[in-house]
């Protein structure tokens, strides 16, 4: 049975395009997809992510049990503050991509993706030692407010000094009256937050930052302009670019790998081993020099040989150019090598560009 998430039927009324999305009816479009995607870079975008599973840690040993269960390190971090992280398989590769958050060591709350909500929590709990997981998942709707415009209009709508709230931290208050988490993080390469209310208090919120928001433009945004954004940025997106068979070293994300944490996690001596090894491919971002847009699953070929596939790709809205990312063997991976891309049995040439595409100042 398709799932709804509590905004649903306010999608609906502003006209949007319905589509299944990992089982869920959810927004692909309202007007156009560059429509949206230029709010977002010009001015202030609305997303429904409340899709998005939330699993809660509580009590006693909280922080020692997630931290043994994801790549980086709450250990490191203060009360208030959010890493992004991985749930990796013994092998390294990403059982899903996360975002915990600490409230203090006896709270830890993480954000998994729609389509792992119930793999993630199962998985949690059969590895968790010493607090058992809470799938809090529907208790939450979640509004990401994203954009150059996008600080100014929740700060217009709340009486918590939003200045002190630096990326990848949090902070609890009320925002047009209902009571949130608001949490400055972000899929898109703008600045903004992330909401989470409780599920009866979403279509208040929503409307709320609507209204308000149009003086700034605002515009509510589906999964296209979700999408495009976060492929300008090359962020990783789980089933595309990152998945249980790729390890956190060849996806590029090193950085959320904390291999000298204390207590270890699930997965660091597979890491460990391939970092001494060597890593054999890695995931890359490239521009295409020929006609054509690279899409998920379109070979990449090194003189005619297929050598990878195509994760991401579109045409950059922004950037004004046909990107993508993939996975190459490491000797493919510096800036300025070249492959082919085929494309409808045409091969179009590429070459590997650093990223993210698009610079922000």
């Amino acid at each position: 049975m398709t799932r709804r998430t509590p905004l649903n039927e306010a999608h609906r009324k502003l006209g949007a395009r319905m589509v299944d999305f990992v089982g869920w009816d959810m927004p692909v479009q309202y007007s156009s997809v560059i429509a949206e995607h230029e709010a977002v870079r010009t001015a202030v975008g609305l997303f429904d992510v409340s899709h998005m599973g939330e699993i809660e840690f509580t009590g006693p040993g909280a922080l020692e049990t997630v931290n043994r269960l994801i790549s980086n390190d709450l250990g490191r971090c203060q009360d208030g503050q959010a890493v992004y992280a991985g749930l990796l398989n013994d092998l390294g590769g990403f059982v899903d991509d996360v975002v915990a958050y600490r409230f203090s060591p006896e709270r830890i709350l993480i954000c998994v993706n729609s389509s792992n909500r119930e793999k993630d929590f199962a998985w949690m709990k059969a590895r968790a030692e010493g607090v058992t997981p809470v799938d809090r998942g529907d208790d939450y709707a979640q509004i990401a407010v994203q954009g150059p415009k996008a600080v100014g209009l929740v700060q217009r709508l709340t009486k918590a000094d939003l200045s002190g709230v630096g990326t990848y931290r949090f902070t609890e208050g009320e925002v047009a009256g209902v009571k949130a988490i608001i949490s400055r993080t972000g899929y898109t390469g703008e600045d903004g937050f992330e909401l989470y209310c409780a599920t009866d208090d979403a279509v208040k919120l929503w409307d709320a930052l609507l209204e308000a928001g149009q003086p700034d433009g605002v515009k509510a945004c589906g999964l296209g302009a979700r999408d495009s954004l976060r492929t300008e940025m090359k962020y990783a997106l789980y089933g595309n670019d990152i998945d249980d068979s790729h390890t956190a070293l060849e996806a590029g994300l090193g950085w959320i790998v904390k291999l000298d944490k204390a207590g270890g996690f699930i997965g660091k001596d597979a890491l460990v081993a391939q970092k001494a090894a060597g890593v054999p491919r890695k995931l890359v971002g490239f521009e295409l020099t020929g006609a054509g847009i690279p899409r998920h699953g379109y070979p990449i070929l090194k003189d005619g040989v297929r050598v990878g596939e195509v994760t991401s790709g579109t045409q950059g809205p922004t950037v004004k150019k046909p990107i993508g990312m993939g996975y190459v063997p490491t000797n493919l991976a510096t800036e300025g090598s070249t492959f082919d891309v085929e494309i409808r049995g045409r091969a179009v040439p590429a070459v590997v560009v650093k990223t993210p595409f698009l610079k922000k100042s």
